[in-house]
């Protein structure tokens, strides 16, 4: 699909992934660009630069994508590319996380996917068009080591993406999932993330750099967009042998644990 002359909507678009979205989006020529997020301030930053319009939304709340689209559409007449890009990291830990931190995760990094497209699909179907890009992470693909709920939730989050493409893929919806590793956003920056350097010595690549291979997948119509090819090699592995790569990723978690508890004394 070309951008050109389309709709397109983008959560999270204050900042990092969702802004670099934005920003390189113009070049496409849209028809209109709608910066969603929960900073509406920065939100209407990026649209002022970008020549669209802002929207202070929070995606764990599904009565405020509904809104979104609403006044979307109201706008507009159509949403032609919903990029549900919002996400949040998951915190060290596994089982002995709250309950609370679980459902915050979930949230944002599902739950968030699924009200866009209960909100979106119906006039997408209707019209026998619409393209959903979710940003979803390489930990989908492979794990997230260190933070059970983000690994599930971004599992999660593929397995939906699967689902629409099939049972959607011949009425005209396309779906493209973005599972990059380290990208240099706040999430990856920030000092909330245990294993920040072993991302940033992986390879981290810059919200641009990603941009510009979400415009090429959607251009595409490719399902995975892979701003680190090496993950496909990952995903290849882990899928011929699934016990080898288990045992693998154990030793990986154990020496990234050892480096963690080195740094902390």
């Amino acid at each position: 699909m070309k951008l050109e002359g389309k709709v397109v909507v983008v959560t999270g678009g204050a900042n990092g992934i969702g802004r670099a979205f934005c920003e390189r989006f113009v070049a496409e020529r849209p028809a209109a660009i709608v910066v969603a997020d929960l900073e509406g301030d920065r939100a209407q930053e990026v649209a002022d630069r970008v020549g669209g319009v802002a929207h202070t939304v929070d995606v764990g709340k599904e009565a405020d994508i509904v809104a979104l689209v609403d006044r979307t559409i109201e706008s507009y007449g159509r949403i032609d590319v919903f990029c549900s890009n919002a996400g949040i990291g998951g915190g060290a830990g596994g089982v002995d996380l709250s309950n609370e931190t679980w459902e915050r995760v979930f949230g944002v990094n599902f739950h968030a996917h699924l009200y866009a497209a209960r909100a979106v699909l119906p006039a997408m179907l209707e019209r026998g068009e619409g393209y959903l890009v979710n940003t979803i992470s390489a930990a989908g693909l492979l794990t997230s080591l260190g933070s059970a709920p983000y690994a599930v939730t971004k599992h999660a989050a593929l397995a939906f993406a699967e689902w629409l493409r099939i049972t959607h893929g011949e009425r005209g919806i396309r779906v493209s999932c973005l599972c990059p590793q380290g990208v240099r956003t706040r999430m990856l920056l920030g000092d909330d993330l245990d294993n920040k350097e072993h991302f940033l010595a992986a390879g981290s690549v810059s919200p641009d750099e990603v941009a510009d291979c979400v415009v090429e997948a959607i251009d595409d119509e490719r399902f995975l967009i892979l701003p680190h090819p090496e993950v496909a090699e990952y995903f290849r592995r882990k899928g011929t042998d699934y016990d080898r790569w288990l045992r693998g990723m154990q030793r990986l978690q154990a020496r990234v644990s050892e480096g963690y508890q080195l740094e902390k004394r």
